[in-house]
């Protein structure tokens, strides 16, 4: 997924911006970087931090950094940031979401002639850099920015960092958030808030989707207007979010409380104890067992001092060594005991396979699963979740598949909570993960525990 952090100050920014950025390590990503402007110019580093926190790889790079206004990002994949010379200015750039069209718009790059790429590992262009040169190709930042984001399918929120501010620019239709902060001296812009309460910033106000601002020590300068359309992310508030971050306004931990009890308020199986997947999966427990009245436990505790995210490796091997190191089984809260886990959702499906024969082999008499959020059909077109390469490595089109054959069917019926596909869907999958009962939230339950008008959150 990635994250960024970028500060203008009227004093020393490098504090705040290496721990701001680290406040965005949980996204789970490969790449780190910091780069900052003084009068001397520039001053970057970038680090591989797929086995390493981002702590570790910058507190030294620190001690060497001095600036007023500097950006930050955790990357999905490519190095970042990058410095861009051109006829606006030398600038560095940060990015994160997902171009679709990278090929077709290097391309048409391409084809004026005065245009090239830093080639990645398998012939790939760098996004960001292909950002960069289409801001490049007009006048001003803001219109370069716009012009951007209007020829960018996917979505693709940025920082740019000038001579004369930070522009701090939100993907077309929001999908990821953008928050202005401010203390004495000081302004931010971040993605996850839970970087600015122990940096002692307040929150100042939510970019709109499409919205640009340039940011300096003194305040925040509109540059481009919010758009009227958003789709914001809801997987931010199910998973990916960090507890302590808002989004619109909403408490990511409140809001799976609110999941969690709507999947309660939805069931009524018999069961001894509560528990969640962790870490994501605990807020929705807690929100289940209290508004069913049933205790929550822990028979799983989560060891993550030196495991990375389980779902970033792209081999599938290494994604199930990962996710099964890091959880450690507490034999007597699961011998004998009817288990209900909540889960924020079910992806492939084969961790939580393992997860489950494990809670049998420590005793467990059953095994109940349910999901924040509904079965996932269709893979995300709009933010990198993961290096997964096909839709059919999920566990619901999995189940599709197996139901179907090969012949293309009709997502959108398997979609539908209320009919007899969906139920044929979900009972497969129970199956295969060899479940006493498995119950998916409806998608009404999860759009009210935002509390975002549906046509603001984007769903897919």
């Amino acid at each position: 997924m990635g994250g960024f952090f970028g500060v203008s100050s009227d004093s020393d920014c490098v504090n705040d911006l290496f721990f701001g950025t680290d406040y965005h390590s949980h996204l789970g990503t490969m790449r780190g970087g910091m780069a900052v402007l003084n009068s001397q110019g520039f001053h970057r580093y970038i680090h591989d931090i797929t086995n390493a926190q981002f702590r570790s790889k910058f507190e030294n790079d620190v001690a060497k950094m001095h600036g007023t206004r500097g950006i930050g990002v955790i990357s999905d994949y490519e190095d970042q940031p990058l410095l861009i010379g051109s006829h606006l200015g030398t600038y560095a750039i940060v990015t994160v979401g997902v171009i679709q069209n990278v090929g077709e718009l290097a391309s048409k790059a391409f084809r004026k002639r005065t245009t090239h790429f830093s080639e990645m590992a398998h012939g790939e262009v760098n996004p960001t850099e292909l950002v960069a040169t289409l801001i490049n190709q007009e006048a001003t930042f803001e219109d370069g920015i716009r012009s951007a984001q209007e020829a960018i399918e996917g979505s693709c929120s940025m920082l740019l960092l000038t001579d004369h501010g930070i522009y701090a620019a939100r993907d077309r239709l929001g999908r990821t958030p953008i928050v202005i902060g401010k203390k004495q001296g000081s302004h931010a812009a971040t993605l996850e808030t839970c970087a600015f309460p122990n940096l002692d910033y307040q929150i100042e106000r939510y970019l709109g989707p499409g919205e640009t601002v340039l940011v300096t020590a003194d305040g925040v300068e509109q540059k481009n207007p919010p758009l009227d359309r958003q789709q914001i992310c809801g997987f931010l508030w199910v998973y990916y979010g960090y507890p302590a971050s808002s989004y619109e306004g909403i408490n990511t931990e409140d809001v799976r409380n609110r999941c969690g009890a709507a999947l309660a308020r939805n069931d009524d199986v018999e069961v001894d104890v509560v528990a969640g997947i962790p870490d994501s999966g605990t807020a929705h427990a807690i929100g289940y067992a209290v508004e069913a009245g049933l205790p929550y436990r822990r028979p799983f505790v989560k060891y993550t001092p030196t495991w990375p995210r389980s779902f970033m490796p792209q081999d599938q091997s290494i994604r199930d060594l990962v996710a099964r190191m890091k959880l450690v089984p507490i034999a007597e809260l699961i011998d004998g005991q009817r288990i209900l886990f909540c889960e924020d959702s079910i992806v492939r499906g084969t961790q939580l396979k393992d997860i489950i024969l494990r809670l049998y082999d420590y005793g467990a008499r059953e095994i109940h699963m349910r999901p924040a959020c509904p079965p996932l059909i269709f893979g995300c077109k709009f933010l990198n979740f993961s290096r997964s390469r096909s839709e059919l490595d999920l566990a619901a089109r999995t189940a599709i598949q197996e139901i179907d054959g090969d012949e293309l069917v009709n997502l959108e019926g398997y979609a539908d909570c209320t009919s007899d596909k969906h139920f044929a869907l979900v009972d497969r999958i129970r199956e295969r993960l060899n479940l006493t009962t498995l119950k998916y939230q409806k998608l009404d339950d999860l759009v009210e525990a935002i509390g975002l008008p549906k046509e603001k959150v984007c769903t897919y």
